[in-house]
């Protein structure tokens, strides 16, 4: 039997290939061996860090008796979500529409052509035997049915997959307005965030929410970002030890996580956390910024870029490196400090997990800060000890964007331009690596890029990454890859028959069973909202002639998804967000100054709303201070909201007055 994972880009495939179960990747050679047997194929999607992939792979793909079922009637692929989006896009949609839910592992039997006709999630051992044996009798019995359930199947998709919603209203502050009140109809209040258990991050709807309470004043909206921020950071998503963001909460008050640690997560939620710290100065959202960095850069980062996740699971028990008892507090603090921490992290004898454990959690500021930080590295140097979570240490293009984006926030905010100096050190490395022949690739591992070819989000969010580290350092190559990611998406990825509908894959990408299309944000902000953020920003970075092309692009963008947010603004984060910078202006500030130390510039870049173009330098250096100078020797601030500019000003208060926001919310 073939070991066709062993040397696989994707550490979740190489988690498999010591299986019994004859593994190919998906390959035009997999389908062809299917259609060379006529036999169905059998689709396993998972990723590294997830758990209930763990418990399948334990208890089915690992059994003798499974395998040799599997390897009988089926030509078995597995594929990595992370690396492959769009195959799990196309099968998670079908195995939502025949089943009614979705969930990883997901598990589709699939003709040899690719058109599903059974899809499912998780299966024990027992109930997968009896499952592979119906499909067998299915498949060899009653073929016609066969084929007519997965031509079914594989219409109902396509239609599904039909373009952007159509009707929407225009792209004005009257839509954005009406779509944060149907937000904020649907906060928890009591908990903070969305919805019910499980509860996941609103990293995209926290930004926006901060752009209209920026461009609005709202108080409601500051106040449910103020809620959902502190709710998370005092809960057991949250590490209280080392930080970071655990995926979801499995409960609605944040109290027990699902432990996995996504880079995705932390890096949108950098961005909001820092964007939270730089526009009230509050304590907490300063702190979690901060610990959120450092954990990008300390537990994620290897040769300056970043990985993607960290498991849920240590030694094969989920969450063991992370919860706590009173004894084991007192074994490692004594017994002063150790009833002390349980007291402070909310440590119970009951617990709040599995088998009396407890996760940390921290209600309340403890009012000793001394005493707090000394115990909790004493206790993150004994969980050190503990089994560790293993990593999946393969780097995907979209998810390292969004965590430059983050830590430039984040520098902002914390006023530490060594975040902004990793930014760009991971951006150079990714168009070094990933940058293969003018197109981008998806990821890579261990310094050696995979063949699979990128998807939009990996354009969107890599461009405006680009684009945001360009407005610090003034770099020209920044710029033109930003811009050059952006063109070869308009080329590939651009709908040629409707105006600002976009596709997940390219043009001449690899044919599936449909070319996928969503524009709803889901645990990361869809590629036609990534890529309208990267193109409305571009648009004032470059001269008139390619301006108007990226501007109209984002503008048809935007027009076309508008319905999004008039009709599921909560599943429409980051459009939102978009919506509200262009509903601005967007704004663009241009500082003219002697170089990177002016302290206007800073000023600037710590008082701008969230979504604006920040520049500054010499008169001329760039497209935004073209015949723009300081001003009888001082610096000065141009602001401009679409094409309109204002006169410069040259203090910290007359820009703040001149943004409409707090003067003192230039300081954390």
């Amino acid at each position: 039997m073939a070991n066709r994972l062993a040397a696989s880009a994707s550490p979740y495939l190489r988690q498999h290939a010591d299986n019994p179960v004859d593994w190919w990747e998906w390959t035009p050679e997999a389908l062809a061996q299917a259609a060379e047997r006529d036999v169905p194929i059998l689709l396993s999607v998972g990723y590294a860090a997830c758990h209930w992939c763990h418990v399948m792979a334990h208890g089915a793909f690992e059994d003798p008796e499974v395998a040799a079922a599997m390897n009988a009637g089926f030509v078995c692929i597995k594929v990595d979500r992370e690396e492959r989006p769009d195959i799990d896009a196309i099968y998670m949609t079908a195995t939502q529409a025949l089943t009614g839910s979705g969930g990883w592992p997901m598990t589709c039997f699939l003709t040899p052509d690719g058109r599903p006709f059974y899809c499912g999630t998780y299966y024990p051992k027992d109930a997968f035997l009896k499952l592979l044996s119906a499909i067998t009798a299915t498949w060899d019995e009653s073929r016609g049915e066969v084929e007519e359930a997965s031509d079914n199947i594989a219409a109902e998709l396509r239609s599904m997959a039909g373009g952007p919603p159509a009707g929407g209203p225009p792209i004005d502050a009257e839509l954005c307005d009406t779509s944060v009140a149907a937000v904020l109809r649907a906060e928890d209040s009591s908990h903070g965030g969305f919805g019910a258990a499980p509860k996941f991050p609103p990293s995209a709807l926290m930004e926006a929410l901060l752009r209209h309470h920026e461009r609005t004043s709202a108080p409601g909206a500051l106040q449910a970002v103020a809620r959902a921020g502190a709710a998370m950071a005092r809960g057991g998503i949250y590490d209280q030890l080392a930080g970071g963001f655990a995926r979801y909460s499995v409960d609605a008050a944040w109290v027990v996580p699902h432990f996995e640690k996504m880079l995705y997560d932390n890096a949108l939620l950098l961005r909001a956390y820092a964007h939270w710290a730089r526009r009230t100065g509050d304590p907490l959202a300063a702190r979690v910024t901060a610990q959120t960095a450092r954990f990008l850069l300390t537990e994620l980062c290897d040769a300056g870029m970043f990985i993607s996740s960290l498991d849920a699971d240590a030694d094969g028990q989920e969450g063991l490196t992370y919860v706590w008892t009173p004894a084991e507090l007192i074994e490692v603090l004594g017994e002063d400090d150790g009833h002390w921490a349980a007291e402070v992290f909310g440590v119970s004898v009951s617990g709040t997990f599995e088998s009396g454990s407890s996760v940390l959690q921290l209600p309340t500021d403890p009012d000793d800060p001394q005493r707090f930080d000394r115990v909790r590295q004493r206790l993150l140097a004994a969980r050190r000890s503990r089994p560790q979570p293993g990593r999946d240490d393969k780097v995907v293009t979209a998810w390292n964007g969004l965590a430059i984006t983050g830590l430039t926030e984040a520098a902002v905010a914390l006023e530490d331009p060594s975040l902004t100096a990793a930014a760009q050190e991971c951006a150079e490395k990714l168009l070094d690596l990933h940058l293969v022949d003018g197109r981008l690739r998806r990821a890579s591992l261990g310094g050696r890029v995979g063949d699979s070819a990128a998807t939009l989000e990996d354009y969107g969010a890599l461009a405006t990454a680009l684009l945001s580290v360009y407005q610090f350092s003034g770099e020209q190559h920044l710029l033109d890859a930003g811009t050059g990611l952006l063109d070869v998406a308009l080329a590939h990825f651009a709908d040629p028959e409707t105006p600002g509908h976009w596709f997940d894959t390219a043009d001449d990408a690899e044919a599936l069973v449909l070319r996928p299309s969503d524009p709803t944000d889901g645990a990361t902000p869809s590629g036609a909202a990534l890529i309208t953020e990267a193109l409305l920003t571009a648009a004032h970075l470059v001269p008139a002639d390619r301006s108007e092309r990226y501007g109209q692009a984002a503008t048809d963008s935007l027009s076309a998804h508008a319905a999004l947010l008039d009709r599921a603004p909560r599943s429409a984060g980051h459009w939102l967000g978009v919506a509200e910078a262009c509903v601005r202006g967007p704004l663009q500030i241009a500082v003219a100054c002697a170089g990177p130390d002016s302290a206007l510039l800073a000023q600037a870049r710590r008082l701008a709303p969230g979504g604006t173009i920040v520049v500054g330098g010499p008169a001329d250096s760039s497209e935004l201070l073209m015949g723009r100078g300081r001003v009888n020797g001082a610096d000065a601030a141009y602001i401009c909201r679409g094409q309109v500019c204002d006169l410069p000003v040259r203090s910290a208060a007359e820009l703040a007055a001149a943004l409409g926001v707090p003067a003192d919310s230039a300081s954390v």
